[in-house]
């Protein structure tokens, strides 16, 4: 078929991309190019169509692996039976058996069937949260772009006051059948009728609103529960918010990723929460009771006489519900030694006091000398 463009060359993927890559490309292109949401009606409509085509035959593992042998030509119904399946003979190498051969020549499988109910595409949207929020469980409102039914035309896709008339071509059916004679006797194919894309129905006038689309695109303001203990990259599905579905279809489903902003206090690490508070040099060496913060909000904290620089203590209960069983983390407090700048003489005069204090306590004998002791004296210190 001279002049189309290669099936994977339309929706831009690798001739070994797997079938969520297509897919994923696919969508991308759709929303790119519907006619709806696009000034040029009639170019994107084309590319729309191009691109469905596509879709249609590298989603269907059987029609990709024919396509992948004979190209274009084996979908080409003006080379008969069999499509371009080579000279000479028929070739199934890329049927699916037997019943798929019956199907192409008596017409009695799904190919030619006019087109059912089809569920609507899923949809994803982004929402970034406060660590508030992923701790305590919160409501969001989000606003999601989606395509609605029509209210000018009600989703028929006809002008108010317009007729939609049965497809002359398929006689109401959606199926063109054509008979062929061959040496094997004759043979009945049945496709799609392209005229009413397999519809049966033929609209008169096209909606001025949605150009026969039957469906607008709307900002849909949609409620979200967030549970408490979601996380960045947690995925939130709510069913039914998805795009409508087709000819009576149920609509997709609308799956929201979660993003959980920095804390200026907090840092999570899985349900726990830390944080470092400054403590002064004072209580760290004579034991104080100290105010610190949680999610919850203050906390009273006790500080045993001689803690050292990065002791962590640990409050508990205080950290993150966990999403199945509930239970909460922990908070972990790291504390950092503050030295003091800018002493006056007095405060200076004390500390050496203190230092002197303390180096004479350590000239003092001893009656039983401790294991560093005689570490040092068998060093010959």
């Amino acid at each position: 078929m001279a002049g189309k463009r290669d099936y994977y060359e339309v929706l831009g993927v690798s001739r070994d991309a797997s079938p969520e890559e297509i897919k994923k490309a696919y969508r991308k292109l759709a929303l790119k190019y519907h006619p709806d949401v696009n000034s040029d009606k009639k170019d994107a409509e084309a590319k729309f169509k191009e691109i469905n085509e596509a879709y249609e035959i590298l989603s269907d593992p059987q029609k990709r692996e024919t396509y992948d042998r004979f190209g274009h030509a084996a979908f080409d119904p003006s080379q008969g039976p069999g499509g371009g399946f080579g000279q000479g003979g028929f070739d199934f190498g890329g049927m699916g058996g037997f019943e798929d051969i019956f199907d192409m020549f008596f017409g009695t499988g799904g190919r030619g069937r006019r087109r059912g109910p089809s569920r609507g595409a899923d949809r994803e949207a982004e929402l970034t949260i406060d660590l508030e929020d992923a701790v305590f469980g919160a409501e969001k409102e989000i606003q999601i772009p989606r395509l609605e039914r029509c209210d000018t035309c009600q989703g028929s896709g006809a002008e108010p006051g317009t007729e939609i008339k049965t497809c002359t071509a398929c006689g109401g059916t959606g199926q063109v059948r054509n008979v062929q004679s061959t040496p094997f006797g004759r043979f009945e194919t049945v496709r799609t009728c392209s005229r009413c894309n397999g519809q049966g129905k033929v609209i008169e006038k096209r909606c001025h609103t949605c150009n026969g689309s039957g469906k607008v695109r709307r900002v849909r303001k949609v409620s979200l529960r967030i549970p408490a203990g979601v996380d960045t990259g947690s995925r939130l599905r709510m069913q039914g918010e998805g795009e409508p579905g087709q000819n009576g279809g149920p609509p997709g489903d609308l799956y929201v990723y979660i993003s959980v902003r920095p804390h200026e206090v907090f840092e999570r690490r899985d349900n726990d929460l830390v944080c470092e508070v400054p403590i002064s040099f004072v209580d760290a060496a004579l034991g104080a009771e100290i105010t610190v913060p949680t999610i919850d909000g203050e906390h009273k904290l006790v500080i045993p006489e001689g803690t050292q620089t990065d002791t962590v203590f640990k409050i508990r209960g205080k950290g993150v519900p966990n999403l199945r069983t509930h239970r909460r983390g922990d908070q972990l407090v790291i504390v950092k030694v503050k030295v003091p700048k800018g002493l006056t003489e007095k405060q200076k005069e004390l500390l050496r006091e203190f230092s002197q204090e303390e180096n004479r306590h350590k000239d003092l004998p001893r009656k039983e000398k401790g294991i560093f002791d005689r570490f040092k004296d068998a060093l010959g210190g």
